[in-house]
């Protein structure tokens, strides 16, 4: 081909970051035999929750429905984690379970939220350490909106520490994209 190590080196440089060629120090260059799919999915093995998690919004148990929504909105978010006086976690409130009380005749500012939220052990959880893909099929499975990331506890109980969305998700992917 006619070409210097000079002009070659800056191509082999992103074929090698790119994970289809390897180098080994005076042996040269070889190709890896990886397809693009292959790479991928080793990249998205490398990405965990706590890279991407996100801050939590708590509210109390005891809290009203109507504060709930009232958080909800100005929080700008579609899910608010329910958290005991001790700040474990109790329960999830979802926009559905919040509209799903609104439309009954019910007195939303003394209906406390525990009446209506998700409760343990139904709730799905993660922790900082997990493999964000994971979490995301999690999410596609059970058709939730987020998680709560927790740090468990030796009592049992969870402590929230942030939250995954799937925003977070999309967030991490379009992250990737832009690596390559």
């Amino acid at each position: 081909m006619n070409l210097t190590r000079a002009t070659l080196r800056p191509d082999l440089a992103i074929l090698t970051m790119a994970g289809y060629l390897d180098a080994r120090p005076r042996v040269g260059y070889f190709y890896t035999g990886k397809t693009g799919t292959q790479l991928l999915t080793e990249n998205l093995n490398k990405i965990y929750v706590r890279d991407y998690q996100s801050i939590p919004v708590v509210v109390n148990e005891n809290v009203s429905v109507y504060d709930a929504i009232v958080t909800m909105f100005l929080e700008d978010v579609g899910t608010l984690f329910v958290v005991d006086a001790n700040t474990y976690l109790v329960g999830v409130l979802s926009r559905k379970d919040l509209l799903r009380a609104s439309i009954g005749k019910q007195e939303l500012s003394t209906l406390p939220v525990n009446i209506i939220m998700t409760r343990m052990p139904n709730i799905t959880t993660c922790e900082k350490d997990d493999l964000l893909i994971g979490v995301a099929k999690d999410l596609i499975h059970k058709q939730i909106d987020s998680v709560p990331v927790v740090k468990k506890m030796d009592s049992g109980d969870m402590e929230v520490t942030g939250r995954i969305t799937k925003t977070n998700i999309t967030k991490a992917f379009v992250a990737l994209a832009e690596e390559e």
